[in-house]
């Protein structure tokens, strides 16, 4: 009977990759301008950014997803879809991770680079963004890789608002042939194969930066 139910748990794959791509692209682009003015900014001005960072990166996701569908966005008069909502909790909790990946990355470049951009009449901000920042997007893909597979895990538990992603499709599937067991090993084979391709294809793209690196030396 499982196997009658098996494309309905398949399809719960589209969701949990637009939880996964969308929380990822919300990161990036908080994650990266973050990590640069933490890096390269006034000091007294990143308070809040170490805030931020602190408090994303302490309080469980499933707190989050509660405090903002239910708290946050009401009160400030947002009345969104679930996938919706999950999409910007967890590109906010992935905004903090991915700043302290590419924070490293930047201080892994090495400052010797950045001064003698300055020196040669770079401005700042074309240092950073030409020398500094292409740099710090290879070193950060590794990380990045990591980050890819927390978020997929994490996605699991957007379940708990209700969107129709992989866990929830096996629940409703576990309830329907009241037989748990299926259900829940295709969704963990499901996770497993989404893991182990997405974190291959980043370590794919990786290796092909740093043959590039090597050729443009050469």
């Amino acid at each position: 009977m499982i196997w009658d139910y098996l494309p309905y748990l398949v399809g719960g794959v589209e969701y949990t990759l637009a939880l996964v791509s969308g929380g990822l692209a919300i990161g990036f682009v908080l994650g990266l301008p973050i990590a640069a003015f933490q890096v390269f900014g006034n000091e007294t001005a990143t308070k809040p950014l170490e805030v931020y960072v602190w408090f994303f990166r302490s309080v469980p996701l499933l707190v989050l997803l509660f405090l903002f569908y239910w708290g946050l966005f009401p009160a400030i008069g947002l009345s969104l879809d679930t996938l919706v909502a999950s999409i910007i909790v967890l590109g906010l909790r992935s905004g903090a991770y991915q700043s302290q990946i590419f924070r490293g990355a930047i201080l892994s470049v090495g400052e010797g680079q950045f001064i003698a951009a300055r020196a040669l009449g770079m401005s700042k901000l074309k240092a950073i963004g030409h020398i500094i920042l292409p740099q710090t997007l290879r070193i950060s893909i590794h990380g990045w890789s990591n980050e890819y597979a927390g978020i997929l895990k994490d996605s699991a538990q957007c379940f708990a608002l209700g969107v129709v992603e992989i866990l929830t499709r096996a629940r409703y599937v576990a309830i329907a042939t009241d037989n748990a067991l299926a259900p829940y090993f295709v969704a963990g084979v499901l996770f497993l194969v989404l893991t182990y391709g997405g974190t291959k294809l980043l370590l794919g793209v990786y290796e092909k930066t740093k043959v590039a690196g090597l050729i443009g030396r050469q």
